[in-house]
């Protein structure tokens, strides 16, 4: 019996799925175990790799398929249509990209990551410089004629690629609620927590038993080893696809917390990715829904969860069984006031709850300033020294903890930081539903049982894939639209009244 187009379709989708399974472990290993000298070699590959994906969304028998398809779309089930439109709005994007742009993208980023990892170890940006400057170029060609095919501004058109369903405007308003309250709350709780400071925690700790740790953790928590493992880089991040996830995180000898958080980080979102529909994990309906959603599932485990007192009393045995850790300075509270200590930090990747907004929009006004042209790349050392001291008050002391401290403008992901915020507020409003439908819900975490947990995020988030939009899927989950009250709500209560009590 012959295919239906659909069914074709379906069959395409299944070969590009697989191609950029192929290219996200080559990213991976990019990371983790590639010689640096590979730098070219692997750029070819990954354009390759980019071509052929755009090939096929491009190709006339896809987008045929799509226009019969969509003629007989009554016979489908809900899921399929679903999976028709995300189908339909991959073939959309790729359109609108020429291929010539995107293999010059993959070969421009792909040099520019070893760059940006030399610039950083000689803390110069002018290494980092030339290779920024043609990645924002080919950046800003890609966000013109994505603003032209889908009807946005060119900024959200790559904000929409990496979250879709959100725009600056909608950011805009969530950052305004937070301009007027988080200055305040910062000054508020430094000053509260400077009176009953932590006793300090002194000492290395191997990474023999950091791995160890966190492996256990891991395991407790659920990740299945059999379909993901654990690896180091100078940098804590997710790849792969459903069935098969790689998470690395970076260690510290002398901060013993530091790989442990970065592995909750990445398992929150390796947990997320992992849950997708099993049924749908080779269409676009079967992926996630977008990196708003994908950093809510690890800021809910590594910064709600993971920095709480129920997350806390069950990790402290595990800390004296792998770390022989004894003393105060080991107890529950103390390791409480140690992991919420607010500080005003110049790195992103170790800043506290309070702080991590700041940084995240310092990030995202230099953006829309790049992409409105006001902003030329030679001139971001210094307005990001000056941005970051006007906000937070602190001026980075070199462009290694200023401008060159994340990879992202490095591979291109403008537009991208937003999500980090998002993720934020959404991690915030979840667990205030959780915690009001489940009244055992710290009781477990204590506990160490996880399952309560992950039972309701694959429920309401996980399972849902991307058969529904972002702004959608919060309001089913939560029974409101997505808002920056709960986020506040939760630092207020976690931030003035833990040191005040």
């Amino acid at each position: 019996m012959a295919q239906s187009p659909y069914q074709q379709l379906e069959q395409e989708f299944r070969r590009l799925h697989a191609f950029q399974g192929a290219a996200s472990l080559l990213r991976w290993d990019s990371a983790v175990m590639m010689p640096r000298g590979s730098a070219d070699v692997r750029g070819e590959q990954l354009a390759v790799l980019d071509s052929e994906c755009h090939t096929l969304l491009t190709s006339p028998k896809v987008s045929r398929l799509i226009e019969r398809a969509q003629a007989n779309q009554a016979q489908l089930e809900d899921w399929q249509l679903a999976n028709l439109r995300e189908m339909r709005r991959e073939r959309d994007h790729a359109i609108a990209t020429p291929l010539t742009l995107i293999t010059r993208l993959a070969r421009a980023t792909s040099l520019a990551e070893v760059r940006w990892l030399e610039a950083r170890q000689e803390n110069n940006f002018e290494l980092f410089a030339p290779h920024l400057e043609e990645v924002v170029a080919l950046t800003r060609d890609k966000a013109q004629v994505l603003s032209q095919a889908l009807g946005l501004a060119p900024y959200d058109s790559l904000i929409d690629g990496f979250s879709p369903g959100f725009l600056s405007a909608d950011i805009d308003q969530l950052f305004k609620v937070m301009i007027r309250r988080l200055p305040n709350l910062i000054r508020e709780a430094i000053e509260l927590q400077a009176e009953r400071p932590p006793l300090p925690i002194v000492g290395k700790v191997s990474l023999s038993k950091q791995r160890a740790l966190a492996h256990e953790v891991m395991r407790v928590i659920g990740f299945p080893f059999d379909r993901g493992r654990l690896d180091e880089s100078s940098r804590a991040f997710t790849e792969g696809v459903w069935g098969d996830v790689r998470i690395a995180t970076r260690y510290d000898v002398n901060e013993p917390f530091t790989g442990l958080m970065g592995v909750l980080h990445e398992v929150g979102q390796a947990m997320y990715d992992l849950g997708l529909p099993a049924a749908w994990r080779d269409q676009p309906v079967g992926r996630d829904r977008g990196m708003a959603l994908e950093e809510s599932q690890s800021l809910l485990l590594e910064m709600i969860i993971g920095r709480s007192r129920p997350f806390l009393t069950w990790l402290r045995p595990l800390l004296e069984k792998h770390f022989g850790c004894t003393g105060p300075e080991w107890d529950v509270e103390n390791l409480y006031r140690t992991l919420t200590r607010v500080r005003r930090s110049a790195i992103r990747a170790d800043a506290d709850e309070l702080t991590y907004p700041v940084h995240i929009m310092l990030r995202y006004d230099l953006e829309k300033q790049i992409f409105e042209g006001t902003m030329p790349v030679r001139n971001l050392p210094e307005a990001w020294r000056a941005g970051f001291d006007r906000r937070l008050g602190l001026r980075p002391s070199n462009d290694t903890e200023g401008c060159l401290q994340d990879p992202h403008w490095a591979l291109g992901q403008f537009g991208y930081f937003p999500s980090y915020a998002l993720g934020s507020f959404i991690a915030a409003q979840l667990h205030e539903t959780l915690r009001t439908q489940s009244e055992h819900f710290d009781a477990e975490i204590a506990d160490g049982r996880f399952g309560g947990l992950f039972e309701w995020l694959r429920q309401n988030v996980h399972g849902r894939g991307a058969s529904v939009g972002a702004q959608e899927l919060i309001k089913d989950a939560t029974g409101r639209t997505l808002s920056a009250a709960p986020w506040l709500r939760y630092a207020e209560a976690k931030y003035l009244e833990e040191v005040a009590s």
